[in-house]
């Protein structure tokens, strides 16, 4: 059995490609900044400007497809090119969120104060964007499985600011019917690797164990058996590449979540582990559900070495069968230099060659 790997969702940005970007502005103030210069942009944009864009983000999204499947990755992502960010870009479409007034808010236990866009009213798809033809159009450009990525009802709360809704868990159980939508159409279209973001989880696992797990099974209602249902949640990110001090979940999260959700729909589950190692009797709790496993650092510069990710491998298949452990990095790559990334990349790829090969030898 040969370990598979995947990555998590993002991927730097060409310079060519004419977006705001949270991860060039930063995730504080500078998420706000560029939420409103990609407002400005979509309402100024001539016809001639959407398709240069258009053919730039094709450009890009294929050059990072092609990188991630030259390093060895057995599925790739689109590296969510055209978003400004993994969750504002589907907010966008979403009746009853204004982008045209955005509220300060303080984010992240006082992590940073920026603006947010704000829910006004009921939330339903209002359409204008189309999830499956951006999905088509990255396979097409792919000769390995494209993973689809969308945020979770919990991870949208985090990123808006509510003025409508009594209770926030029914603000989450619309977006999860929203998010569903999505799911289906995809699925349905030909997709079979579909990604729930729900970091937020491990920053507030008591409101994922309340209402969080269970709209997550309602994000994936109706797919297919063959689909790959898949939820990642990391336990936060910096601001900017290497900064040691920032705020991080509790390590003890993902032990207090893993039951609920192995007992869940999804079938497999990303955590961190690279930036901070687990007590790895936590593979031991999922039962049936396989565990993407962060082996490499996406915030971080230094260059994780072959045999380093390897021997970290070696350590959790004592807890779990190769047959249910993914490599990838901990999280999005956004904020890597490229000659970093690449590098990380290939040394994953190279380290869940050889655990597998000595694997097959020992049998």
């Amino acid at each position: 059995m040969v370990i598979k790997t995947t990555v998590i969702g993002s991927y730097p940005k060409p310079s060519y490609v004419n977006l705001p970007d949270w991860f060039k502005t930063g995730l504080g103030a500078g998420g706000g900044s560029a939420t409103k210069r990609f407002t400005e942009l979509l309402a100024n944009q001539s016809d001639e400007d959407k398709n240069k864009l258009e053919a730039d983000i094709m450009r890009a999204t294929t050059e990072v497809i092609n990188a991630q499947a030259e390093s060895g990755i057995d599925v790739v992502t689109d590296g969510e090119i055209r978003r400004e960010n993994y969750i504002h870009f589907l907010c966008r479409y979403i009746e009853g969120i204004d982008f045209n007034n955005l509220t300060e808010v303080s984010c992240r236990n006082g992590a940073y104060v920026t603006e947010l866009p704000t829910v006004r009213a009921k939330v339903s798809w209002r359409g204008g964007w189309d999830a499956v033809e951006e999905w088509k159009k990255s396979q097409a450009a792919s000769s390995v499985p494209v993973k689809y990525t969308l945020p979770g009802p919990m991870t949208i709360i985090g990123t808006i600011c509510n003025d409508f809704y009594k209770h926030e868990k029914d603000l989450a159980t619309d977006l999860a019917l929203i998010v569903n939508h999505h799911v289906r159409a995809l699925d349905a279209a030909g997709c079979k690797q579909i990604q729930v973001d729900e970091p937020v989880f491990a920053r507030m696992p008591q409101k994922a164990l309340a209402y969080g797990v269970g709209l997550l099974d309602k994000c994936f209602e109706g797919v297919s058996k063959d689909c790959m249902k898949q939820m990642h949640m990391c336990c936060g990110y910096p601001e900017y590449l290497d900064q040691k001090e920032y705020l991080k979940a509790d390590p003890t999260s993902y032990h207090q979540l893993a039951d609920a959700i192995d007992k869940c729909t999804i079938d497999a589950v990303s955590i961190e582990d690279a930036h901070r190692h687990n007590d790895l009797n936590l593979l031991r709790m999922f039962k049936k559900t396989k565990v993407i496993f962060g082996v490499v650092q996406s915030a971080c510069s230094r260059v994780e070495t072959a045999q380093e990710i390897e021997d970290r491998v070696k350590e959790a298949l004592e807890y779990i069968d190769e047959d249910r452990l993914i490599l990838a990095p901990d999280c999005g790559l956004a904020l890597l230099p490229e000659p970093v990334l690449k590098e990380k990349l290939k040394n994953m790829c190279t380290a869940a060659k050889r655990c597998s090969c000595k694997k097959l030898r020992s049998e």
